[in-house]
């Protein structure tokens, strides 16, 4: 799946020059020579984009010897898809020459570095990326194979960064996908650090990333609850269950700006639904939510009544989605819902075909799992808290 990020700076389309999704295979001077030429003729180029094709190390050095001339004036920077076919060894070499482009250009806002393959073998050199960012305020770094191991580090690099940024009067970073990357829950405890310290971050995407509740809920409770500029969230297929939706819940208040929260297919299950609806109902008066999607969570008739009764509060609330919970699709509340939305003249429920029906016997264990995730939470967030303090502290020791 292609990661497409799109932000209008107000790049005027002459000083734009992309090769999109051609699928050229750059490997020589040769083959990369009619791009060369193409740049000769630019006075000012605001935004490259060479995605959907693939680049050898070779090339890429050429590419960045003509690019050196547009450091200034670069802002948005596409590396988006470029080493289809590269093997573990050349990626590493051909994004370091880029490195050396992004470390000179003092107007860069956005870097998409998605879908390629980085893994562990890159880290070294996406570590280097990552601190050299320094105007950069939209970072893309989804399905790049990561991993709990590389996460740790993208973590770390993310508040190295955000204090390079500070010393040097710079807004922190404003955007953040690191979606599709396994981050686990082996990297949260950096990954928490590093977001939390880019207080001004309005828009985070960390889906499918296999994310267990105690993960999901300490990211949340330390890292991503502490950022009051968030817009839009999204946290799609990973696992909540009570745990993490306590912590979801909790920490609404915290984000008065946010218009967009993607929890779909992330096992709230009933209890979890119900606890972060009566949370939302008791903001609903106050929140910009636009856009709430809720799908595959076991959201049961309990917790559609619920949301049917605070959804007139939610006055901006223009998209829901409900498909694959645990209720009747002709539910007297789906047709509340319905007429709420026509009243307003605005807004839409997303097409319910794909419904469960409840099923006693998986109720009676949720509410087992649940007792338990209970107890791990009044155990453990307190101890969370404090080794948490305690690594950033240490972190913060190894920043010359």
């Amino acid at each position: 799946m292609t990661t497409v990020f799109n932000l209008d700076l107000g790049i005027k389309s002459e000083n734009t020059y992309s090769i999109n999704n051609k699928s050229l295979k750059l490997d020589t001077l040769q083959d990369i020579q009619p791009i060369l030429d193409d740049l000769d003729k630019f006075e000012i180029l605001e935004k490259l984009d060479i995605s959907g094709n693939t680049i050898s190390s070779i090339a890429s050095k050429h590419l960045v010897e003509k690019l050196i001339k547009f450091q200034k004036t670069l802002i948005d920077l596409n590396l988006q898809d470029i080493y289809t076919s590269r093997d573990r060894f050349e990626i590493p070499k051909s994004l370091n020459e880029f490195n050396t482009l992004i470390k000179n250009c003092d107007n860069l806002k956005i870097l998409n570095l998605s879908d390629n393959a980085f893994g562990q073998d890159s880290i070294d050199v996406l570590e280097d990326v990552i601190l050299n960012c320094k105007s950069v305020e939209h970072l893309i770094l989804s399905n790049n194979g990561l991993g709990p191991f590389s996460g740790t580090r993208i973590g770390k690099s993310l508040y190295k960064l955000s204090i390079t940024k500070k010393n040097s009067n710079q807004s922190s970073l404003k955007t953040f996908w690191c979606g599709r990357n396994r981050l686990e829950n082996g990297s949260i405890d950096y990954l928490s650090i590093g977001l939390k310290s880019n207080s001004d971050l309005q828009e985070i995407k960390l889906y499918q990333n296999g994310i267990r509740p105690s993960g999901i809920s300490k990211l949340i409770n330390f890292g991503i609850g502490k950022l009051s500029n968030l817009k839009s969230l999204d946290l799609q297929d990973n696992t909540f269950t009570l745990l993490g939706s306590v912590a979801l819940s909790n920490n609404l208040k915290n984000w008065n700006h946010l218009i967009e929260l993607n929890i779909n297919d992330c096992l709230l299950k009933s209890k979890g639904c119900l606890i972060f609806l009566n949370k939302l109902g008791e903001i609903s008066n106050i929140s910009n939510l636009e856009i709430l999607k809720l799908q595959y969570n076991e959201l049961d008739t309990e917790s559609l009544k619920l949301l049917s009764n605070i959804l007139p509060n939610l006055k901006n609330l223009k998209s829901l989605e409900l498909n694959g919970n645990r209720f009747e699709e002709d539910s007297e509340f789906i047709e509340k819902i319905n007429e709420i939305f026509e009243s307003k003249g605005f807004g839409e429920l997303d097409e319910l075909d794909d419904l469960e029906e409840p099923d006693s016997d998986e109720e009676e264990e949720e509410d087992d799992d649940d007792e338990d995730e209970e107890e791990e939470e009044d155990v453990e967030q307190g101890e969370d808290d404090d080794a948490l303090k305690s690594l950033e502290e240490e972190l913060s020791k190894t920043i010359i």
